[in-house]
């Protein structure tokens, strides 16, 4: 038996210092891997005639329990195995693992892991896992690992929640009274629904059958008839006179009016049609016209009504200004235009062009689109999500309302796939109508230009406000980006022989991730001092490039001349008045240059461009689904742009395009865009769908042209349940009705709706409006540090970027009324136009609020708490959840962390990012952007009472006193009696809310006064007294069965651990004992190069026995799940093994 245990101790010796390190993780449990000693033996290949060198065993337990970073330990008599070993180990781990059916992956949290880890990583790619590194912890996966681990973090959000006790009592006070209230007023309740019931079923029996009561349907087909006459006569005397003869030449030029009579043929025979033309044949502009016209003609222009659909207001606007004055009609009357916040359409209006999000809206209150005869999709080959969520719709709609046509039209000839998702529906292709365009990749750029890069005049200056930006350029790249890993391919395949030694050295020098400010400007002045005259219009990625590129420019002294150049940019952002401005033609001897995003590419034609600078990238939304985060980041365009963008320079005479990058690189280009809805969050998108009443999300998502991944729609149906608006079966819930009727993000619509029901709805309507539109605060180069000092003020150190804006706005009303707004704006660093726009999104919101009966006659009941500002940051809270951070202060600074991403910064423009220090433990945020690291913007600092009460759904613990929310990702402590409080305010509270958005007309601050007093007294006096700690054990202590296995009739497990081994011919173990945190004692044990942890314990003889109770489970091979009393299994070896010892020592004693 000697000779057993020998052995078995013996292996100790060929195992690696930290093989007790290792764990395997499955999807449903961990549990402790059991070895017996047969196990063991046969991997020691004993039953082959030897033992084997690699023996490799790990123990579970002390992975999970233990981090060898967090001891001092004395390695250097234990040192580890070399990188060649260890990596020869992980491919047996890795191979054991693909052929396991249960296990998912490997945590490790060994030192040489993490020292080998790049080698690890590529191991494990050339067996087709996933690995990544968590700090101290090494991960190899069979599934695509996130960026961050909660469940790895041992530093995760843990709060221990004090409030006085004076405020507690008096909070259970207030709650006990509302109780007893609701208790005794229940029997009533009950009485009055039951009364309700049956005045419901009476109303049922009696519905309005007869909708229209006012008009016979022959007295409005008469009507109609007639005022098609009256269309027919305006018509024709239009067409007949001067202006309108001359206007006919010109359209009957354009390239559609050949097809005119075949397109005409075509929308009559079938339901859908796809039409593509090139940029300039006019389809946008004359099919919709030439339908009315022929409508009109035939004397059914009133029966007539068609929408045509644009991705942006801008060119909706355009397109309708347009087409009525062809018409020879003031804007409004046959021809109009409907965008959010805009729109000039009356009762006579047959053309209508909008936006898709206005006809999707129509769509939530219209399913059939009644009275609609004709619909166009225009731009459908941009893929936005908006046109894709559109297609969808139409075609479930189509069955329904055979008399419906619809005509898709694109700029590209990608036809075919919309055409195969209609059924094959027929297709006709429109001849573009352009000049030539010369297209001039970067190398003949350098050639004509003579321009000579090098790599400090491609760096990009964003001046010293944005000096972190420009001076990142200089850093060199870690890992490769898409822009780069393109460009590096492409290049290695190419050669430039033809081509100068100077151009050449440049293209060596080329930086692509630069947008290239310098080399712009060199094409500019070449094209202004070299070539004839005409518009320049530059392609940039977003605003911040634009206007960087701008200062540049005007500090220019040709290109800043504006005698000779008229300097204009074009965002989607801007206001409508300033968009507009680039349409006009420039003074003589002036050349127009327009600095524009890619919305400058098909949505809007500036006729007069003869010249196009192309950068090749795009500021472009990608959502990370397995992240769950937005990245906004530049990348490069598709090859259907490209040519969109050189096409945009042959609408009046030859061109000349400028594309700064290479040839190769463009052949390297996708064909085409990747769909929107393949790329962004689907939040919104899945509310729409499920208030369109039209089944499962996932199932309807699925029959897009390209359907999106089911782990981003996942993660939007998780969120819309997290908030509220879906129930735990997809089905909208009262909340989701009422976020499903607001055109704004489902977070926002929540915030709306919760400042309406507690009456702080003025300022809650001023955030909401401010967060759908641009920040009003500028931040000018020159100016920076008195800007953000303006924002600071409006701050008013509370600790609260939203309330800084509903300072900024309220200030900016009362200059307004007194005649000095410019001045306000002017010394507080306000943008008038944004401010403008916030004022209007009010009037909007309030309006739908309104309408949906969530709001009093009364202005003043609707703003009666709105000075309390803990109500108004709780509702913010209630919005912006799950958008947390727990904010964690260091000896000189702060951290802040989120559940979907770790560690995250601040904007630098928000005003929590001037304090040195924030009182609040968390900050909600509405919006986070990856660029390369994690950025929160706009935040507000909230206790624990606000996030308890308004956050999302809390579980308890195991413990006493122990709240969980966001899945366990955030715990809180507390005493249980306070717990408990909580949990009973925030159930009552949850009860009220709902029977509100229930019952409209229901007052919850009269309905539940006490209730309502009591969260107000919570959330005012929470002055933030807990603290952050970590390491806290959440979960309930296992009841081991090895304690009492290893300490029964008293025998002292560490007596017997030593006994064990010495007589196997070893050496004592050694204990080290580490003082936690938590007040507790953790102890390590060491022998034959093995480390066991136990668990923490009040004292160090305790954390020293649970220590060897481990070694000597580990020994044994037993486990927590080994000692079920009902297993009829065999003992293990080992067991009879430790009773012969325990024999051998009673038989000693008896001979002696």
């Amino acid at each position: 038996m000697h000779s057993m245990l020998r052995f078995l101790l013996g292996c100790g010796r060929s195992l690696s210092t930290s093989a007790t390190s290792l764990s395997y993780h499955t999807t449903l449990s961990s549990p402790r891997p059991k070895y017996s000693l047969l196990t063991l033996l046969r991997r020691s290949s004993i039953f082959n005639g030897g033992v084997s060198d690699k023996v490799r065993s790990f123990c579970g337990y002390a992975a999970e329990q233990f981090s060898d970073d967090e001891y001092e330990c004395d390695f250097e008599n234990h040192k580890a195995s070399s990188s060649v070993a260890n990596i020869d180990e992980w491919k047996w781990k890795l191979s054991l693992l693909l052929r396991s059916e249960t296990d998912q992956e490997i945590v490790s949290r060994d030192k040489r892991d993490r020292r080998d880890y790049e080698q690890i990583s590529n191991l494990a790619k050339r067996m087709g896992l996933y690995s990544e590194i968590y700090g101290k912890v090494v991960v190899a996966s069979k599934v695509p690992l996130p960026n961050y681990r909660p469940d790895l973090d041992d530093k995760r959000p843990q709060r221990e929640v004090v409030i006085p006790l004076s405020l507690q009592r008096r909070v259970e006070g207030l709650l006990q009274e509302h109780l007893d209230r609701m208790q005794l007023s229940s029997g009533k309740v009950t009485e009055c629904s039951a009364d309700s019931k049956a005045l419901d079923r009476v109303e049922d029996v009696n519905p309005d059958e007869n909708p229209d009561s006012f008009l016979d349907g022959s007295v409005m087909e008469k009507v109609l008839q007639r005022r098609s006459l009256r269309m027919r006569n305006m018509q024709r005397s239009w067409q007949e006179s001067p202006e309108g003869k001359k206007m006919l030449d010109f359209r009957k030029s354009l390239p559609a009016f050949k097809e005119m009579e075949r397109l005409l043929q075509a929308i009559a025979r079938n339901q859908v049609i796809v039409i593509s033309g090139e940029t300039g044949c006019g389809k946008t502009t004359q099919l919709p016209q030439y339908i009315l016209e022929s409508e009109v003609e035939s004397g059914r222009g009133a029966f007539c009504s068609i929408i045509c659909t644009q991705p942006r207001r801008i060119s909706a606007m355009a397109v309708a200004e347009r087409v009525s004055a062809e018409r020879g009609e003031p804007l409004g009357e046959t021809v109009g235009y409907k965008v959010r916040l805009e729109g000039m359409k009356g009762k006579n209006t047959h053309l209508l062009f909008c936006t898709s999000g206005i006809l999707l809206r129509r769509l939530l209150s219209d399913r059939n689109l009644n009275g609609i005869t004709h619909v166009f999709v225009d731009e459908i080959h941009e893929r936005g999500m908006n046109e894709d969520f559109l297609l969808i719709v139409l075609k479930d709609l189509l069955p329904r309302r055979r008399d419906l046509r619809l005509i898709l039209m694109s700029a590209t000839l990608n036809a075919e796939l919309f055409s195969n998702f209609f059924g094959g529906a027929p297709t006709i292709h429109i001849p573009g109508f352009t000049y030539p365009v010369r297209a001039h990749f970067l190398e003949d750029v350098l050639e004509i230009t003579g321009y000579k890069m090098t790599s400090f005049n491609q760096i990009d200056d964003y001046g010293q406000e944005k000096l972190w930006k420009t001076q990142r350029q200089l850093v060199p790249r870690k890992r490769k980006n898409q822009i780069t890993a393109l460009v590096e391919d492409a290049l290695n395949k190419s050669n430039f022989d033809n081509y100068s030694s100077r151009a050449r050295d440049s293209l060596s020098c080329w930086t692509p991730d630069c947008i290239g400010f310098n080399l712009i400007e060199a094409v500019l002045c070449h094209i202004c001092r070299k070539e004839r005259p005409g518009a320049v219009l530059v392609f940039m990625t977003g605003w911040e490039d634009i206007s960087c590129l701008r200062d540049q420019v005007k500090a220019h002294p040709l290109l800043g001349d504006p005698n000779r150049v008229l300097l204009l940019t074009c965002h989607g952002s801007m206001a409508t008045s300033e968009q507009k401005l680039i349409f006009e033609k420039p003074p003589p001897n002036v050349r127009k240059i327009v600095l524009a995003t890619n919305m400058a590419e098909a949505s809007i034609t500036i006729n007069d461009v003869v010249f196009v600078i192309d950068c090749g990238k795009a500021k472009e939304t990608t959502y990370d689904a397995l992240n769950n985060t937005p990245c906004l980041l530049p990348s490069w365009i598709s090859q259907a742009s490209a040519r969109q963008r050189r096409g945009r320079a042959g609408r009046v005479q030859p061109g000349e395009c400028y594309h700064l990058y290479p040839s190769c690189v463009y052949e390297a280009f996708a064909e085409y865009q990747l769909p929107e809805l393949l790329r962004t969050p689907l939040n919104s998108l899945c509310l729409q769908i499920k208030s369109l009443q039209v089944g499962s999300i996932g199932e309807f998502l699925s029959a897009a042209l390209q359907p999106p991944e089911p782990r981003a729609v996942q993660n939007a149906v998780d969120f819309l349940k997290m908030i509220g608006a879906l129930d735990e079966k997809e089905n909208l819930t009262n909340l989701g009705k009422f976020l499903s009727m607001l055109p704004v993000d489902p977070k926002l619509g929540k915030m709306l709706i919760m400042g309406a029901i507690f009456r702080c709805f003025d300022p809650v309507l001023t955030i909401v409006a401010g967060l759908s539109v641009r920040d009003p605060f500028l931040l000018p180069q020159d100016k920076k540090d008195l800007a953000g000092s303006a924002k600071s003020r409006f701050s008013a150190k509370d600790y609260s970027d939203h309330m800084a804006l509903v300072r900024a706005f309220e200030g900016w009303k009362d200059a307004e009324r007194e005649g000095s707004a410019y001045e306000y704006c002017w010394r507080n660093f306000l943008s008038a136009q944004t401010l403008q726009a916030i004022h209007s999104l009010r009037k909007q919101f309030s309006f739908i609020l309104n309408d949906a009966g969530l709001l009093d006659a009364d202005a003043s009941t609707n703003n009666r708490l709105s000075h309390n500002q803990s109500l108004v940051r709780a509702v913010i809270c209630s919005g912006l959840f799950p958008g947390i951070a727990s904010v964690v202060h260091r000896e000189a600074s702060m951290s802040f962390k989120t559940m979907d991403d770790g560690q995250v910064l601040l904007y630098a423009n928000s005003v929590n990012a001037r304090y040195q220090t924030i009182p609040h433990p968390w900050l909600v945020f509405g919006e986070k952007v990856k660029v390369n690291t994690v950025f929160i913007r706009d935040s507000t600092g909230v206790s624990d009472s606000i996030l308890i009460l308004f956050g999302g759904a809390l579980s308890s613990g195991v413990l006493a006193g122990h709240l969980k929310m966001l899945e366990g990702y955030i715990d809180f402590f507390m005493d249980p009696s306070l717990a408990e409080c909580y949990c009973k305010l925030k159930e009552e509270l949850d009860k009220l809310l709902q029977k509100k958005l229930q019952d409209h007309s229901l007052d919850i601050h009269k309905e539940g006064k006490y209730l309502m007093l009591a969260v107000q007294e919570l959330i005012s006096g929470d002055q933030c007294e807990g603290r952050f700690v970590f390491g806290r054990e959440s979960k309930k202590p296992k009841e081991s069965t090895n304690d009492n296995r290893f300490t029964k009739d008293g025998t002292n497990p560490k007596s017997l651990l030593q006994t064990l081994l010495m007589r196997a011919g070893h050496s004592a173990p050694k204990y080290k004992t580490k003082h936690l945190k938590t007040n507790e004692f953790r102890a390590l044990v060491e022998f034959k190069g093995m480390q066991f942890v136990g668990k923490p314990k009040k004292n160090k003889q305790l954390a020293e026995r649970d220590a060897a109770i481990e070694a000597l489970a580990w020994l044994t091979h037993t486990s927590d799940n080994s000692q079920d009393k009902y297993d009829e299994s065999a003992p293990d070896v080992t067991d009879n093994m430790l009773k012969l010892l325990g024999k051998r020592r009673r038989s000693k004693r008896r001979s002696g």
